[in-house]
């Protein structure tokens, strides 16, 4: 149980506008919002017990003018290294150890359609290589596949082109990222090689969805439907297409800024707000049962 602190709000809030200020990838919002957080705080809307009930009041204030689900501030029980982004691995690292590497589950099903549950994010590719290769390497030997993607909350563009590798025949352009630092361009492709054995181009695949599919999860869905690799199956995704970095603005809460946006070199847009569209929607619950007849049925053709 946390323990109620109340804590002065100016510094955790001044630190927060700063942040948005200077990091922001939409300048002309980050001044709106910085604006906003300031009035609340004279208003005295942030005099509250507690940081989990500060970050909830802030999260929900700067999420209110383009309703970006990646800018937040992250209540955290355990206090949190002030280094930059620290907050947020430590706790990937803890679910990275309890979930096979974020591989939690290849599974045969009849028909040799094989599924690999891809949860409950993507982790960093230094650390989910080896795992995330084994579980797509045993998978590549099915007639067809199911990506499921129903418990995942996101993580790495790298390891989202990792993934795709393994999926496709040829180095393919998956993604564009346009930073607001440097005003930079930055390209995402799938990989000329891959340790273990592709699953390829050309069977069948299915990616499951649902509500809570999220940031870099959303990105997988979206590439492989963008590039009509793979059927989307399942529940509209939660719309968030902005990376952000986190930083420690309190020993309980990080301040998560979006540094840059995806935009999709088929669409020309992202999946911002709208989430990743199914192609065949159904109940998240019923989409696995769903995919599994779809694919046995394209098997049968």
């Amino acid at each position: 149980m946390t323990t109620l602190t109340k804590i002065p709000p100016a510094p955790v809030i001044d630190e927060t506008a700063r942040l948005l200020t200077e990091h922001y990838v939409f300048p002309d919002i980050a001044e709106q919002l910085a604006g906003l957080l300031q009035r609340r705080l004279t208003e005295g809307a942030y005099d509250v017990d507690g940081p989990e009930e500060l970050a909830r009041l802030v999260t929900a204030d700067l999420q209110s003018v383009n309703g970006d689900r990646h800018l937040r501030l992250k209540h955290h029980v355990d206090p949190v290294s002030p280094k930059r982004g620290a907050a947020t691995l430590d706790s990937m690292r803890r679910d990275f150890d309890t979930s096979l590497g974020g591989a939690p589950r290849v599974q045969l099903l009849d028909g040799g359609v094989a599924v690999v549950e891809l949860a409950p994010m993507l982790f960093p590719l230094e650390w989910a290589a080896e795992p995330l290769s084994a579980a797509l390497t045993v998978a590549s030997r099915a007639q067809a596949l199911i990506v499921d993607l129903r418990s995942n909350r996101g993580g790495d563009p790298d390891t989202v082109a990792f993934v795709c590798s393994y999926l496709l025949d040829e180095r393919t352009h998956l993604n564009t990222m346009s930073w607001r630092r440097g005003e930079r361009i930055e390209q995402s492709w799938s990989l000329p090689h891959v340790p273990g054995a592709r699953f390829g181009g050309s069977k069948p695949l299915y990616v499951l969805s649902s509500g809570s599919t999220f940031s870099a999860a959303e990105e997988l869905a979206y590439d492989l439907q963008q590039l009509g690799r793979a059927v989307v199956v399942g529940e509209r995704t939660r719309g968030g297409a902005h990376p952000c970095q986190g930083w420690t603005v309190h020993p309980h809460l990080e301040a998560t800024v979006p540094v840059g946006r995806a935009i999709n070199p088929v669409s020309g847009t992202n999946w911002e707000g709208t989430g990743v569209q199914p192609d065949i929607p159904c109940a998240a619950g019923d989409s696995l049962d769903r995919a599994h007849v779809l694919a046995l049925a394209r098997l049968a053709d």
